[in-house]
């Protein structure tokens, strides 16, 4: 019999699979609108929009020494699946741009819609067992070990990158990608609750 309380294989996999497409097509929402963000995402997007790059390659690469501290700190399945989910990502937003053509977007729309997605597409991956990576390993790691909330990191990383944006982006892109950021935040602070969810 199985235990309800935790994923099967197969439900490892089209959770992680939903996330990934989720965030996916945030992150091409967010590209197409010349947006920033936070975290890992948003440090990807600087460079790749600074630096004239992919963002698929950016994206992967960055996430290589943190997937290394993943598998030390935080074990081996966490680290595979973490990985997993930054590759097949950074392929699906690099192939997704030929599939989908984007037109006009109300910009305020495209924020909130971009929080969204990846708030949930987050929420999924992180459910299964992964996660985009980045940031929010080291995060995850001064919590276990130092007590420091994860949320505290990320927050100050993503006050870094805000303001390293904020040099590249014109003030209302800015604040529409503040938006966009505050959605996923808030997002995932209402529905990541682990007494909330018990299959792991």
């Amino acid at each position: 019999m199985t235990d309800p309380r935790r994923h099967s294989v197969l439900e490892d996999i089209q959770g992680i699979a939903f996330g990934i497409i989720m965030a996916a097509l945030g992150i091409h929402i967010l590209t197409h609108m010349g947006f920033a963000t936070g975290q890992t995402t948003g440090l990807a997007v600087l460079l790749a929009y600074t630096g004239n790059l992919p963002f698929s390659l950016v994206y992967f690469l960055i996430n290589l020494p943190f997937l290394a501290l993943g598998w030390w700190y935080l074990g081996r399945r966490f680290a595979l699946k973490t990985l997993i989910t930054t590759a097949a990502l950074s392929v699906l937003t690099d192939i997704l741009p030929r599939w989908m053509t984007l037109g006009p977007i109300e910009p305020a729309f495209a924020a909130l819609l971009f929080g969204i997605l990846f708030g949930i597409a987050a929420l999924a991956v992180v459910r299964h067992g992964g996660s985009f990576g980045g940031f929010s390993i080291p995060a995850l790691i001064l919590q276990n070990r130092f007590g420091i909330q994860a949320g505290y990191t990320q927050l100050a990383v993503d006050i870094v990158i805000f303001s390293a944006a904020a040099l590249i982006l014109d003030p209302e892109t800015l604040l529409w990608s503040f938006l966009g950021a505050a959605t996923y935040s808030l997002f995932l602070a209402i529905n990541h609750r682990r007494d909330r969810y018990i299959a792991a």
